[in-house]
């Protein structure tokens, strides 16, 4: 892993449940780390679902080891959030690799 890869910047998100003043629960997001990262694997693909078009994009990336991250925690890249489906260990905790999908209708 070579920080010269990592030319992208990516913002770990954890989620909290709050309750609004009307009494019912909200989930907020809050940063939780900002990382430089390098973008391993991209792709889109369209499908037909539930009598409507949807686009999946599914991307990877490598970043330095961050402890306590979860598939519960997603990424924000470009604007996007991903949910982090994958979660890989590279190395003796030296890296890791996050294999993350955004669902859009």
């Amino acid at each position: 892993m070579k920080a010269g890869h990592m030319v992208h910047v990516i913002e770990i998100q954890r989620s909290t449940a709050t309750v609004n003043d009307a009494g019912t629960p909200e989930r907020t997001w809050s940063r939780l780390a900002t990382l430089r990262a390098e973008v391993v694997e991209r792709s889109t693909e369209e499908f037909l679902r539930n009598a409507g078009e949807t686009s999946e994009t599914t991307i990877v990336f490598r970043t330095r080891f961050l402890a306590g991250l979860t598939d519960d925690d997603r990424v924000d890249f470009d604007g996007f959030a991903f949910d982090i489906d994958e979660i890989v260990t590279v190395g003796r905790r030296r890296g890791l690799e996050l294999r993350c999908r955004r669902v859009a209708p």
